[in-house]
């Protein structure tokens, strides 16, 4: 190999590259990938962090009040799965009122609608975990198959020694060379592995306040929509509201 025998070049990080064998560059290329998914995904996850619990009770009270634009506006302000849940079932409700739906179309309609895009926000929420789940499976993998494939070529090297060698020390500092590849794919996969499951549980907690959200959403729209809270049972009522859509 090019300055194989270039002392400088030998040194450090790079030399364990050369004396591993070719099975450390891929190893070291699911590093880069490894290293870029969970950059890109910290970097994610850290836009939609917002106060779930505050925004659903700003939205809910906006609409109690027949605010439903402004519920809209202010969900359509803020990032994150609970905003995106909320917006698409609010969105639902106010189509589906002015043309005069029937109450429990409307509920229907409008879980259908946060259902459907539940399943965009969990594959946005999960992107690119796959990929770092790969390369924490795939990187020990390639680190034992280095290793496996460098002593079966190191064991046939030393059948063909001299008995004038000591096939001891040889033996020992063979084996300790091809090692390092199998080293090497460990230091990729159990980083890797601790923050695929470290995303995964970040990723469940905001589906589970997204499905909170969605539930909450429903009973709001239950309430407003109930017969019980007409023109009769309420006479402060927003005008749209009390008329439940009917």
């Amino acid at each position: 190999m090019l300055f194989a025998d270039n002392e400088w070049w030998r040194a450090g990080a790079m030399g364990y590259m050369i004396d591993g064998g070719p099975f450390m560059w891929p190893i070291l290329l699911l590093a880069v990938i490894g290293a870029g998914v969970i950059i890109e995904r910290f970097r994610a996850l850290r836009l939609i962090a917002i106060d779930a619990e505050a925004l659903r009770r700003q939205v809910l009270d906006l609409l109690h009040q027949d605010k439903v634009e402004e519920a809209v506006e202010l969900c359509s302000r803020s990032h994150g799965p609970v905003p995106a849940i909320l917006a698409v079932g609010i969105h639902r409700y106010k189509l589906l009122r002015k043309l005069n739906y029937d109450p429990t179309k409307i509920e229907e309609q409008v879980v259908k609608a946060m259902e459907d895009y539940s399943s965009h926000i969990t594959a946005a929420l999960e992107k690119n975990l796959p990929i770092l789940s790969t390369v924490a499976t795939v990187a020990p993998m390639l680190g034992s198959l280095g290793t496996v494939v460098g002593m079966v070529l190191m064991f046939e090297g030393i059948a063909s020694m001299g008995k004038e060698m000591d096939i001891i020390k040889v033996a020992a500092a063979g084996i300790k060379v091809k090692l390092i590849v199998t080293v090497w794919g460990l230091m990729v996969g159990i980083p890797a592995y601790m923050f695929f499951n470290y995303f995964t549980s970040v990723v469940s907690a905001h589906i589970l306040e997204a499905e909170e959200t969605a539930t909450e959403l429903v009973e709001a729209l239950i309430l407003q929509l109930a017969p019980g809270t007409g023109d009769n049972a309420a006479p402060n009522a927003p005008p749209a509201l009390a008329k439940g859509g009917t």
